[in-house]
């Protein structure tokens, strides 16, 4: 890819230009709920097909890839340098959380959803079982609200 389509990709996006971390943060937000919602939908399907389990499996992907997001922009934020280590993934959760940024509950929380982020980048998309991941989409909701508010609290005082 070029580096001036890049760009121009970059500029189209509302999150490239927004000044201030809190407008970041909630642009994410707003993200990981459009795609809490095409989770719900695509859950109340009766039956789920490998496709639909595969696409199940990469909303919970983009909602944890979110959650990180939110971690990291936080922490640039506060000029914190994001961890460099093939454990960087369990060690940015570890950062925010000795940060104050999200408390331990909540660290243990999505630290799950980082084991099967592992899980779906490396494994064959049949290897995939509805019954294991049925209880990673009927706690991310109210993990995710934990999350919003350990972030919300934390960003009360930015500024």
């Amino acid at each position: 890819m070029k580096r001036h389509y890049l760009i121009g990709w970059l500029r189209e996006m509302d999150w490239f230009y927004m000044a201030n971390i809190k407008e970041k943060i909630k642009a994410e937000f707003e993200f990981i709920e459009k795609i809490l919602v095409e989770l719900e939908i695509a859950e109340e399907k009766s039956n789920k097909e490998l496709v639909v389990i595969v696409g199940i499996s990469a909303y919970l992907q983009n909602i944890y890839m979110g959650l990180e997001s939110v971690l990291k922009q936080l922490l640039k934020h506060l000029n914190i340098p994001i961890p460099n280590s093939s454990t960087w993934h369990k060690d940015l959760i570890k950062l925010a959380t000795k940060e104050s940024i999200i408390n331990e509950e909540t660290a243990n929380q999505i630290g799950n959803y980082l084991y099967f982020r592992h899980f779906f980048t490396h494994a064959y998309s049949f290897q995939i079982d509805e019954k294991k991941i049925k209880p990673l989409i009927e706690k991310i909701p109210s993990i995710y609200q934990n999350f919003k508010k350990n972030i919300n609290e934390y960003i009360q005082n930015l500024d």
